[in-house]
Protein backbone atom coordinates (compact mmCIF):
# COMPACT_ATOMS: atom_id res chain seq x y z
CA UNK A 1 0.00 0.00 0.00
CA UNK A 2 1.28 3.78 -0.61
CA UNK A 3 2.08 6.03 1.71
CA UNK A 4 0.03 9.42 0.67
CA UNK A 5 1.26 12.74 2.17
CA UNK A 6 -1.12 14.87 3.69
CA UNK A 7 -2.85 17.37 1.19
CA UNK A 8 -3.06 19.94 4.18
CA UNK A 9 0.65 19.80 4.50
CA UNK A 10 1.52 20.39 1.09
CA UNK A 11 -0.50 23.08 1.13
CA UNK A 12 0.68 24.71 4.20
CA UNK A 13 4.67 24.28 2.60
CA UNK A 14 3.12 25.75 -0.51
CA UNK A 15 1.62 28.62 1.07
CA UNK A 16 5.08 29.35 3.03
CA UNK A 17 7.17 29.69 -0.46
CA UNK A 18 4.47 31.88 -1.37
CA UNK A 19 4.38 33.94 1.28
CA UNK A 20 8.39 33.88 1.45
CA UNK A 21 8.57 35.52 -2.22
CA UNK A 22 5.71 37.88 -1.51
CA UNK A 23 8.04 38.94 0.95
CA UNK A 24 11.19 39.42 -0.98
CA UNK A 25 9.17 41.07 -3.69
CA UNK A 26 8.07 43.89 -0.81
CA UNK A 27 11.36 44.57 -0.13
CA UNK A 28 12.61 45.05 -3.27
CA UNK A 29 9.56 47.50 -3.95
CA UNK A 30 10.17 49.43 -0.93
CA UNK A 31 14.13 49.50 -1.43
CA UNK A 32 12.96 51.53 -4.92
CA UNK A 33 14.29 48.14 -6.59
CA UNK A 34 12.79 46.73 -9.88
CA UNK A 35 12.35 43.38 -9.87
CA UNK A 36 14.28 42.47 -12.65
CA UNK A 37 15.43 38.84 -12.17
CA UNK A 38 18.66 37.61 -13.58
CA UNK A 39 20.33 34.49 -14.00
CA UNK A 40 21.72 33.49 -10.81
CA UNK A 41 17.94 35.24 -9.31
CA UNK A 42 18.99 38.20 -7.87
CA UNK A 43 17.92 41.94 -8.58
CA UNK A 44 20.93 43.57 -10.51
CA UNK A 45 22.74 45.32 -6.95
CA UNK A 46 24.69 48.69 -6.61
CA UNK A 47 26.22 50.70 -4.72
CA UNK A 48 25.55 54.29 -4.49
CA UNK A 49 28.01 56.75 -2.65
CA UNK A 50 27.59 60.56 -2.50
CA UNK A 51 30.86 62.01 -2.51
CA UNK A 52 31.16 65.33 -3.01
CA UNK A 53 29.97 67.12 -5.74
CA UNK A 54 29.05 64.00 -7.33
CA UNK A 55 27.08 60.61 -7.24
CA UNK A 56 29.23 57.00 -7.73
CA UNK A 57 27.45 53.70 -8.86
CA UNK A 58 29.09 50.85 -9.19
CA UNK A 59 27.73 47.65 -10.55
CA UNK A 60 29.24 44.45 -10.92
CA UNK A 61 28.23 43.09 -14.41
CA UNK A 62 30.14 39.50 -14.86
CA UNK A 63 30.61 38.21 -18.43
CA UNK A 64 28.87 41.53 -19.76
CA UNK A 65 31.19 43.44 -21.97
CA UNK A 66 30.37 47.07 -22.79
CA UNK A 67 28.35 47.20 -25.83
CA UNK A 68 26.15 44.71 -23.42
CA UNK A 69 25.07 47.43 -21.24
CA UNK A 70 23.32 50.65 -21.89
CA UNK A 71 23.39 53.72 -19.11
CA UNK A 72 20.76 56.33 -19.52
CA UNK A 73 20.40 59.08 -17.13
CA UNK A 74 17.87 61.88 -16.35
CA UNK A 75 17.82 64.57 -13.91
CA UNK A 76 16.32 62.10 -11.19
CA UNK A 77 16.90 59.01 -12.44
CA UNK A 78 19.61 56.48 -13.76
CA UNK A 79 18.86 53.16 -15.53
CA UNK A 80 21.03 50.53 -16.30
CA UNK A 81 20.54 47.76 -18.72
CA UNK A 82 23.01 45.12 -20.02
CA UNK A 83 21.70 41.64 -21.69
CA UNK A 84 23.29 38.95 -24.05
CA UNK A 85 23.16 35.83 -25.40
CA UNK A 86 25.89 32.81 -24.48
CA UNK A 87 25.12 30.87 -28.00
CA UNK A 88 26.34 27.12 -28.36
CA UNK A 89 28.94 27.15 -31.64
CA UNK A 90 28.79 23.16 -32.59
CA UNK A 91 30.85 22.11 -35.53
CA UNK A 92 30.88 18.54 -34.33
CA UNK A 93 29.59 16.24 -32.14
CA UNK A 94 25.90 16.09 -30.38
CA UNK A 95 25.38 18.68 -27.46
CA UNK A 96 25.07 16.74 -24.42
CA UNK A 97 23.85 19.76 -22.09
CA UNK A 98 22.92 23.46 -22.63
CA UNK A 99 23.03 25.53 -19.75
CA UNK A 100 24.15 28.72 -21.91
CA UNK A 101 21.15 31.16 -22.20
CA UNK A 102 20.17 34.84 -22.61
CA UNK A 103 20.81 36.67 -19.28
CA UNK A 104 18.91 40.29 -18.98
CA UNK A 105 19.36 42.72 -16.15
CA UNK A 106 18.01 46.21 -15.53
CA UNK A 107 17.65 48.87 -12.86
CA UNK A 108 16.24 52.21 -12.28
CA UNK A 109 17.98 54.24 -9.30
CA UNK A 110 15.84 57.33 -8.26
CA UNK A 111 18.67 59.66 -7.59
CA UNK A 112 18.51 61.84 -4.17
CA UNK A 113 19.53 64.93 -6.08
CA UNK A 114 19.58 66.44 -9.81
CA UNK A 115 22.50 65.61 -11.57
CA UNK A 116 23.88 67.24 -14.20
CA UNK A 117 23.26 64.71 -17.53
CA UNK A 118 25.16 66.00 -20.12
CA UNK A 119 28.58 65.14 -17.77
CA UNK A 120 27.37 61.70 -16.80
CA UNK A 121 30.32 59.45 -17.42
CA UNK A 122 30.69 55.73 -17.62
CA UNK A 123 33.51 53.66 -17.60
CA UNK A 124 33.60 49.41 -17.32
CA UNK A 125 36.98 47.65 -15.76
CA UNK A 126 36.95 43.90 -15.73
CA UNK A 127 33.34 43.50 -15.63
CA UNK A 128 32.43 45.99 -12.93
CA UNK A 129 30.64 49.51 -14.26
CA UNK A 130 31.68 52.36 -12.77
CA UNK A 131 29.24 55.79 -13.39
CA UNK A 132 29.85 59.01 -12.25
CA UNK A 133 26.87 61.71 -11.89
CA UNK A 134 28.51 64.85 -11.17
CA UNK A 135 25.41 66.86 -9.24
CA UNK A 136 23.92 70.09 -10.58
CA UNK A 137 24.25 73.54 -8.66
CA UNK A 138 21.60 74.07 -6.38
CA UNK A 139 19.68 77.10 -7.27
CA UNK A 140 19.35 80.00 -4.96
CA UNK A 141 16.53 81.22 -3.29
CA UNK A 142 15.36 84.00 -5.10
CA UNK A 143 12.56 86.51 -3.57
CA UNK A 144 9.23 87.09 -5.24
CA UNK A 145 7.78 90.42 -4.16
CA UNK A 146 4.01 90.31 -4.30
CA UNK A 147 1.88 92.90 -5.68
CA UNK A 148 -0.60 94.63 -4.32
CA UNK A 149 -4.17 94.95 -6.18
Amino acid sequence: MSQRGNPFEMLERLFERMSQQFDEASEAWESGRTLAWWSEGESLPIDLVDGEGEFVVTVDLPGFERDDVDVTVTEHTLRIEAGHEQLVDQEEGTVLRHERHHEFAQRSVPLPEKVDADDVTARMKNGVLTITLPKTEAEAARKIDIDVE
